[in-house]
């Protein structure tokens, strides 16, 4: 009887031990933001007036060891964010369907240029955490 319990006991302690191993598994998604906030022009309703946004984005890797490839073409990043905002019509920046238009495109860039510059689009998601516009 006590050589079942601690088999028991055994293969229970077994069993919690190994969960924490298998989450280990699973991707470890990590995040990282584009620093200093970005702040640029937009097109406003005639081609005389500009507008402003500002925006923080937030991008997010598969992998914690892919932070530093990211942090290392944040330049690259950054400038590809502020040329798309660039050139987006006021309806655009300032309607919800718009937004999401745009955070899709800066996505899809992001991944191209990472593509380019390291083999693999490594950036899964990016998230806007700040979006403020003015005319």
């Amino acid at each position: 009887m006590m050589k079942q319990f601690v088999l028991l006991v055994m293969l229970l302690g077994t069993g919690l031990f190994a969960a924490p191993t298998l989450a280990q598994d699973k991707p470890s998604y990590a995040y990282i933001g584009i620093e200093p906030e970005i702040v640029t022009n937009y097109l406003g309703a005639n081609a005389v007036k500009l507008g402003y946004v500002r925006v923080m984005i937030e991008v997010m890797v598969g992998d914690v060891d892919q932070l530093e490839l990211v942090e290392h073409h944040m330049p690259l990043l950054r400038s590809t964010a502020i040329e798309i905002f660039g050139r987006q019509p006021e309806e655009k920046v300032k309607s919800l369907t718009g937004r999401e238009d745009i955070r899709r495109a800066i996505l899809a860039a992001f991944q191209d240029s990472m593509s380019k510059e390291t083999g693999a689009p490594v950036i899964k998601e990016i998230i806007f955490t700040k979006y403020l516009h003015q005319s």
